[in-house]
């Protein structure tokens, strides 16, 4: 009986699309169903993109458009998916999250070449959510160290944003000891010595901090900075430290799924429309960074845009990064074990 089932759904899927002799694709089905499996912080984002992507597919095209969202933290997400989620679309935190599904043998190589900026549509960066007045005077990650401040940070090896976290915390402690690794180590070590929980994912810790009153600073994407100073103008203020990382977030079609489900043109054209005008100006009121220039300008009086930023190519790209700060046994499991 399974074995029917399947046949039928590749049968639905072959006749999904018909190209006709003058090249133009036209849709024998009425409607396509594509699944997003995204990370922590992107439901609002997605949740409003989605909306104006089935506009513009159904005008497109004539087709509906159902989009399946999947969220969680970024590392674990991409494992999920390795591991047998059909996604049609990845729209994770990193780089190297989508290159985990590449080695599982579901995403072609060169897939960071295939949407412009890198298949980042957006970026964001790592700031400091603390409670209104700053209370504990957090002005910047030495604060973060002193003895009597709780941190909320998610898990490097589950979350993506926590890894954003973790490296723009380094890149502050490098400069502040000129590259000496023994202090660099001992101050990372001194901050997670001050975290209280490290939830698997970037919305969770959100939770620990905003709903659950847990700490004095959470450690967090921008965007999600943002989200809960509006949500709660009252209780929380942003501080921007004085060096962060500049965080790209990857998208990327699953072409193994897409193949099999005939629904390469739809996840192709899915992430292609979140670099379009009207998708870029609802990053930006998602507090994500257009990465249009143009649309960014008009987010200046949001976004500091001088902040000192420093990039994955810094740490040597995200293969080298994973390898020495977050593979097992490596620094972040020596130090947090420690």
């Amino acid at each position: 009986m399974k074995r029917r089932w399947k046949s039928a759904v590749a049968a639905l899927a072959a006749v999904a699309t018909i190209r006709s002799l003058t090249g133009v694709t036209t849709y024998a089905a009425d409607s396509v169903s594509i699944t997003n499996v995204s990370y922590d912080p992107t439901r609002e984002l997605y949740e409003q993109y989605n909306k104006i992507f089935q506009e513009h597919w159904k005008e497109k095209t004539g087709q509906d458009v159902e989009i399946t969202q999947s969220h969680g933290g970024s590392g674990k997400q991409a494992l999920e998916v390795a591991n047998g989620l059909e996604a049609d679309v990845v729209t994770l935190a990193l780089e190297y999250d989508v290159d985990a599904i590449q080695d599982a043998g579901l995403i072609d190589d060169g897939w960071v070449d295939e949407f412009p900026e890198d298949s980042s549509p957006y970026t964001s960066t790592i700031v400091f959510l603390v409670r209104k007045g700053n209370p504990k005077n957090i002005k910047d990650w030495d604060d973060l160290v002193k003895k009597d401040v709780g941190v909320i940070t998610p898990n490097p090896k589950t979350s993506g944003g926590a890894r954003w976290n973790y490296l723009a915390a380094w890149a502050y402690a490098k400069d502040k000891y000129n590259g000496d690794e023994d202090k660099i180590k001992e101050f990372i070590g001194d901050l997670y010595k001050n975290v209280l929980v490290l939830d698997t994912g970037a919305r969770g810790a959100t939770t620990s901090f905003v709903e659950n009153g847990q700490g004095d600073v959470l450690i967090a994407w921008e965007n999600e900075a943002y989200l809960s100073v509006k949500d709660y103008p009252d209780d929380y203020e942003i501080v921007a430290p004085s060096i962060s990382i500049l965080a790209q977030p990857s998208v990327a079609v699953v072409d193994k799924v897409v193949d099999k489900r005939g629904t390469r043109d739809v996840a192709e054209e899915y992430l292609n429309y979140l670099y379009s005008d009207e998708a870029q100006r609802i990053a930006g009121d998602n507090y994500y960074r257009p990465s249009n220039q143009d649309i960014l300008k008009e987010y200046s009086d949001v976004f500091d845009l001088d902040i000192n930023l420093v990039t994955i190519d810094d740490f040597g790209g995200w293969k080298k990064a994973q390898e020495t700060h977050f593979s097992d046994g490596g620094i972040f499991d020596q130090i947090y074990e420690g």
